[in-house]
């Protein structure tokens, strides 16, 4: 819902003239420039965390119904199929070669659902924890200590680092941000470590041996945890997320455990689910939605419908109103596209 129709928010808030106790609200419906915290910045590697959370549930049933080398061929054929998803997202066809954007979003989640799904697959527990701090410690060692010409070691700022000289020299195609990439090379890495927070929750809700409530407990603790964790290595390895650092991972995953489990707490827990409906239309076809919103912005049709005259009249009563009428108008036109093709049990999958 965030990527799709409501990120129109951070716009919409930040012209929104509702006086100076406003703002700092506002500026969470944006990323930062490059060090720090703000919501925005949670809704990427919160999706990389629940495909995480969904890799036990999905694999785990293949196993037992048709062995192990059915499930490499579902995770091949997945990830292929988003990584070429990502291309077409990004230009398709239409993109010269040499202009491709071969690391993007759907990329990104293409590479973090395979390499967490063969680790999943092949290896215990225990050892996808130690994994998960290899990857972390590991990443925080080549920044910190490996020198970068020019700058040196230990220099996080932009286009000073290890991962944004890696991506200069040896990502070919488009790179985002000028001659680097926020979903290049060298930051896939902690973002496996992500998917694999997120595997780590859906290992502890699938326990049949913990109570509902206990599973509530233990994903509540370690999330806040994990957020303590991150900001305490953030004063020497700073949150950045388009570097993705160690310190980021911690952070966003903790966040993103403590959601988990307040969600899970609410539906399954006290079993109210009725108010999460409109989410569950979105969630059933939450990458053909993804994709739709870059062919048709939902923005561009929410300002057909309600743009103009009422807008107008919007903006004279509260300077920025009218914006955020049409933020919830594309939101709208989002769920509704999403509850067409849930009544009709239309569902496209990988």
């Amino acid at each position: 819902m965030w990527i799709v129709g409501a990120d129109a928010f951070g716009t919409a808030f930040s012209h929104l003239d509702a006086g100076p106790w406003f703002k700092p609200f506002a500026a969470q419906f944006e990323h930062v420039a490059w060090s720090g915290f703000h919501f925005y910045d949670l809704i990427f590697p919160l999706f990389v965390f629940m495909i995480g959370v969904s890799i036990t549930y999905s694999l785990g049933r293949i196993a037992l119904r048709d062995g192990r080398g059915a499930e490499l061929r579902r995770v091949f054929r997945r990830a292929l199929i988003m990584y070429l998803l990502g291309l077409f997202y990004y230009g398709g066809l239409s993109t010269p070669l040499a202009e491709i954007r071969w690391l993007g979003v759907l990329q990104r989640l293409a590479l973090c659902y395979f390499f967490t799904s063969i680790l999943f697959i092949y290896f215990r527990p225990k050892v996808l924890v130690a994994v998960f701090a290899c990857l972390l410690i590991g990443y925080w060692a080549l920044l910190t200590f490996v020198p970068v010409p020019g700058w040196g070691a230990g220099d996080f700022s932009e286009g000073h680092n290890l991962t944004n000289w890696i991506d200069q020299h040896f990502l070919a195609g488009k790179r985002w941000d000028g001659d680097h990439d926020p979903e290049g090379i060298l930051s896939t890495l902690p973002a496996i470590a992500s998917c694999l927070l997120g595997l780590f929750g859906g290992l502890v809700l699938k326990d049949s041996r913990t109570s509902e409530r206990s599973k509530t407990g233990i994903l509540f603790c370690s999330g806040i945890a994990l957020i303590v964790v991150g900001y305490f290595w953030g004063f020497q390895f700073p949150v950045i997320k388009r570097l993705w650092t160690s310190s980021y991972v911690s952070v966003a995953g903790g966040w993103s455990a403590v959601l988990l489990g307040a969600f899970y707490y609410v539906i399954d827990v006290l079993g109210v689910r009725a108010w999460a409906t409109p989410f569950v239309w979105l969630g059933t076809n939450a990458l053909t939605l993804y994709v739709l919103s870059h062919i048709m912005n939902f923005w561009n049709v929410s300002e057909r419908i309600f743009g103009g005259p009422i807008e107008a009249f919007l903006n004279r009563r509260w300077i920025g109103s009218g914006e955020v009428l049409l933020a919830l108008a594309s939101v709208a036109c989002c769920m509704a596209i999403g509850r067409f093709f849930y009544v009709r049990r239309i569902f496209l999958r990988l």
